[in-house]
């Protein structure tokens, strides 16, 4: 956590006649620990003597004083007003492990519960278009409820930014529907264990198009990826080549993503908190995916049409709606954690969560998994563990 240090310019004034004790005692028990505390004064206050002040974790703290001296009197009363009952105290670091572990668990459970019940969904209704469509209608509805509720607070987008963030839009559409008709083809264990090669899709990208270059390090864990999956792509029973290969696309089209972010949104104007950007991005991954459902599926979601296929509809909907509610929480949730680690720590707890959804989707679902099939799903997910912690690895300079 960033230590606060603030310091207001123009300087805090106080007027050059002699002011009684608790004027000063008013101003030291100003309120502690606030860093969105408004620096506003008075424009009589900037032509008196200044006293320059800066918040800590103990405190308001007097710098010095260019003026003439404070009365013994004044700053008696100022050492007297600021007890030990007025220095806050600071936050417990127990706590905040408290806080980071329920995110965590959070983000894994909402995960794990999406996965089934979109897997159940589309098993039982097969248009991953209008399934894709309904999880970014209900995301749409929840962030509209949240900038109305103040939850968050309501961006304003100019016409530059809406430019820039359009292809991230397009390619977290693809993403998506990609990642759907790879869970409505093969098993929820195979489609994540492809998933897996997100590293590598990463690293080839980022060289392609921001000429970030990989190390020697990087490269080397990339290979228990590579051949992980490719093992366990082999002795998969769920196999098939429109699954792979929509897995293939999702991983493609996540990672453009990604590096479209560091392309486009660089300029200090067009850049946005990260639950802010998502946000935007999944009310306009519907307005994309609505015309492209409605024309390839048709309206399909009607009562009267599940009932004719010998849909449970009551059933359907259900799921539908509680695999939308878990696809837009686990991401949100994914972002607020990103907020208070690292990009390391954030990418080893995505590999565990990994593993996490693959274990319990294979329990769940008994789905038959041989050894040869496990092997190759671990040694993968142990590259892409590798490649988390070797990304740390900074290249030395080279020196003349």
């Amino acid at each position: 956590m960033q230590s606060t240090a603030i310091t207001f310019a123009p300087s805090l004034s106080l007027s050059t006649r002699t002011l009684p004790a608790r004027g000063l005692s008013s101003v030291a028990a100003l309120p502690h620990g606030n860093s969105r505390f408004p620096a506003v004064f008075s424009a009589s206050a900037r032509k008196l003597c200044p006293i320059s002040c800066s918040l800590k974790q103990n405190g308001w703290v007097p710098g010095p004083n260019p003026g003439p001296p404070e009365p013994e009197s004044v700053s008696r009363a100022t050492a007297e007003s600021a007890g030990p009952a007025e220095i806050p105290k600071p936050k417990s670091s127990s706590m905040d492990t408290v806080v980071l572990g329920s995110l965590f668990g959070l983000w894994y459970l909402f995960n794990i519960y999406f996965n089934i019940y979109n897997k159940q969904v589309l098993k039982a209704f097969h248009y991953p278009m209008t399934v894709t469509l309904v999880q970014f209608a209900v995301g749409s509805v929840l962030v509209v409820t949240m900038w109305t509720l103040n939850q968050y607070k309501r961006p304003k987008i100019s016409g530059s930014q809406l430019a820039a963030i359009l292809p991230l839009a397009m390619v977290h559409t693809l993403g998506n529907l990609f990642t759907n008709m790879s869970l409505g083809k093969v098993a929820v264990s195979f489609t994540h264990t492809i998933k897996a090669m997100e590293p590598f899709f990463s690293v080839v990208l980022s060289a392609m198009f921001l000429g970030e270059f990989p190390t020697l390090w990087v490269v080397s864990s990339l290979m228990p990826i590579v051949g992980g999956v490719a093992l366990a792509s082999m002795t998969e029973a769920s196999f098939n080549w429109a699954g792979f290969w929509s897995a293939m696309a999702s991983n493609l089209t996540n990672q453009s993503r990604n590096v479209l972010s560091k392309k486009f949104m660089v300029k200090k104007e067009d850049s946005l908190d990260n639950i802010t950007l998502f946000s935007i991005i999944t009310i306009m991954s519907f307005f994309l995916m609505a015309p492209i459902a409605f024309f390839m599926e048709g309206f399909k979601l009607t009562p009267t049409y599940l009932r004719a296929t010998g849909v449970n509809v009551n059933q359907l909907y259900t799921r539908s709606l509680i695999a939308a509610l878990c696809f837009h929480a686990y991401q949100q949730v994914s972002y607020m954690i990103l907020q208070r680690v690292s990009p390391v720590t954030h990418s080893v707890g995505n590999c565990v969560k990994r593993v996490v959804v693959i274990v319990t989707s294979v329990i769940f679902f008994r789905t038959p998994v041989s050894p040869i099939n496990s092997l190759g799903t671990g040694v993968a997910l142990a590259g892409v563990f590798l490649y988390s912690r070797v990304k740390r690895i900074k290249p030395k300079p080279k020196t003349a």
